[in-house]
């Protein structure tokens, strides 16, 4: 896919318009979306922001604790703030939550703001990586048998991160290399 994004970027002589621009990194819980964001944002000299990190900041609550005490309607709301008001500023590398893209306003807001990046992994991966996380309670979302839950997310999101403008597979890929796929794909 990595290709096929580059051919169209150059297509449209937009090789240097990322300069400015932001790059927003989206993708399933697990893919790895905020350890590739810090590499990224190191290397371009751009600011990083983490929304989930962000929301927990201005609201003085952890993600669990919003999903329990508000409910994910809520946390859904702050989440759109939060990417709103991240969005208007410029060179930085934004890593969202892994349910940012449900709301349209949110995949719009994206796309006016900056490039869009989808990181992916397959479902054994996916599980293994957020096994531990799911069972201390740090992803509300993966309550109860997380393979199971994990599996539905899947099923409900599978299309959710098609509006991105590359998409990347991370399941046998380090941080590392897949900064360094992405550093190529924006020079």
């Amino acid at each position: 896919m990595i290709g096929k994004a580059l051919k169209r970027k150059r297509d449209k002589g937009l090789i240097a318009a990322h300069k400015s621009r932001n790059l927003i990194v989206v993708g399933f819980m697990g893919t790895g979306k905020s350890t590739v964001s810090k590499l990224l944002s190191q290397k371009l000299g751009y600011t990083g922001v983490d929304t989930d990190e962000e929301i927990e900041r201005r609201s003085g609550r952890t993600i669990p604790e919003l999903f329990a005490s508000e409910g994910e309607a809520s946390f859904r709301d702050w989440e759109s703030r939060v990417i709103r008001e991240v969005l208007a500023g410029d060179r930085q590398v934004v890593a969202t939550g892994g349910g940012a893209v449900l709301r349209e306003e949110n995949r719009l807001a994206m796309l006016a703001a900056g490039w869009v990046v989808a990181l992916t992994a397959d479902r054994d991966t996916l599980i293994r990586r957020v096994s531990l996380s799911a069972e201390t309670g740090n992803r509300p979302l993966l309550a109860g048998d997380a393979a199971k839950r994990v599996d539905e997310l899947l099923e409900a999101r599978r299309h959710a991160y098609d509006f991105a403008h590359v998409m990347i597979d991370t399941s046998r890929r380090s941080p590392a290399e897949i900064a360094e796929l992405l550093l190529r794909w924006l020079r």
